[in-house]
């Protein structure tokens, strides 16, 4: 019924404004609210996040479920459509849409009062990659106009764990918008598996994208020493470096205290992401002579010292944490010059892949450093990216080449017949 009645639905001509915001409060037991176009709490998503907060989930997984809540009321209000009075028919356009059109525009935040700015005296910014084209020194594709799979695919299972938990508590519609596929709904997950086979994901949504298998890419030492000598400043050599020889995650190094450094010891101790445990982590020794060179230079501008001080501050009065929206703009300053666009998140593959390289260097320990929590996550790093296969055929090519072509057999001894030889051999007479 649902399916006949919304065929009408003119998608190609669908305008989805930025009505609502995802708010932070600053408070800990609600630390992002989600209001609508008039400013109102969304009740419903404040239940799912404090659902959420209730399974220990971390402060940034509550703002990425919100921020994916948000597109979904935006959408419902493009289509005039209460979030539980939705079907599967909502559910298939909404994946229909997030694959064909493009991502809602979002303003600057200096303009979105809808001022023209003034006339600016600084000098003009080098102009933007284009949507979606490849960087020549890295092969990465700037963000494009459509939204990626991995985002697709992120949204359509928030959406899912959304109305599943409303379901749950008897609200909301009275099934599932995106519900799982058809062909493993009916049947027991993992049925009939070979205990000696891994397990395979098969709770898979109906709508969910397919995600093309990448390769973490790594940034390569000549390209990373350019980068780094084109630091200005000790603090930012020294944050490359433990982020390189950590192979830490950006915001687990960024959280990180005065007291938390070991120098004697080598190690740093981080509050890991996904379980917040904290655990030590070794450091690479020139990654401590940066740390000390910058630490003596701030605390003379008066920058506060103490066990229980941000060890990663900002270098200008006032003195504040450093953040991670701060660091990456750091990071890509600095690739200005050899114009490359590697993020943060690279320096941790770099690392990884470092220590994957090293044949005294057990797997298992490369795992335990990255808190990966399968085997299988860390082996990709053994994996060779594309610039490693290209130089090793290329290779093969120039060996061939300074082979020459190939010698003809040398005639048999005397007193045997070729013929006779070719039969036996099952060689060419």
């Amino acid at each position: 019924m649902a399916d006949h009645k919304d065929a009408g639905r003119d998608l190609a001509r669908l305008v989805v404004l930025g009505v609502g915001r995802l708010e932070e409060t600053g408070d800990p037991w609600e630390p992002y609210q989600l209001l609508d176009a008039d400013g109102s709490v969304v009740v419903p998503a404040a239940e799912f996040l404090a659902e959420l907060q209730a399974r220990d989930k971390s402060v940034s997984t509550l703002r990425s479920y919100g921020n994916d809540l948000l597109l979904w009321w935006r959408w419902l209000a493009a289509v005039g459509m209460p979030w539980d009075r939705v079907t599967t028919a909502e559910g298939r356009d909404f994946a229909r849409w997030m694959q064909i059109a493009d991502k809602p525009a979002r303003p600057h935040w200096r303009k979105q009062d809808g001022s023209q700015p003034g006339a600016s005296r600084r000098p003009a910014k080098a102009a933007k990659p284009a949507a979606g084209a490849v960087n020549p020194v890295t092969g990465k594709a700037a963000p494009g106009r459509k939204f990626a799979a991995s985002t697709r695919a992120h949204i359509e299972t928030v959406l899912r764990l959304f109305y599943d938990f409303h379901l749950e508590a008897g609200r909301g519609p009275i099934m599932n918008p995106f519900p799982l596929d058809r062909s493993r709904r009916s049947g027991r997950a993992h049925a009939h598996r070979n205990p000696l086979a891994p397990f395979k994901r098969e709770r898979t949504g109906r709508y969910r994208p397919k995600q093309p298998k990448r390769i973490p890419k790594r940034i390569p030492d000549e390209q990373f020493n350019q980068i780094f000598a084109g630091l200005k400043y000790h603090r930012d050599r020294a944050l490359l470096a433990f982020y390189v020889s950590t192979g830490a995650r950006a915001e687990e190094l960024l959280d990180s205290l005065q007291d938390d450094v070991h120098p004697g010891d080598q190690l740093i101790s981080v509050t890991r992401k996904g379980s917040r445990a904290v655990q030590e982590l070794p450091v690479s020794p020139d990654a401590f002579v940066w740390l000390r060179l910058y630490q003596e230079e701030i605390w003379r501008k008066g920058a506060p010292r103490g066990r229980r001080h941000p060890l990663w501050l900002t270098l200008r009065r006032p003195f504040r944490p450093l953040a991670y929206p701060a660091a990456r703009a750091m990071f890509t300053r600095a690739q200005q010059l050899p114009g490359s666009n590697w993020s943060i998140h690279d320096l941790r593959h770099t690392g990884a892949w470092r220590m994957a390289q090293d044949p005294e260097m057990p797997i298992t320990d490369v795992q335990w450093i990255l808190a990966h929590a399968h085997l299988s996550t860390t082996q990709l790093y053994t994996t060779p990216d594309q610039n490693e296969v290209i130089a090793s055929a290329l290779a093969h090519h120039e060996r061939r080449a300074r082979r020459g072509p190939a010698l003809s057999s040398a005639p048999p001894a005397a007193g045997y017949n070729p013929d006779s030889l070719g039969v036996l051999f099952g060689r060419p007479s």
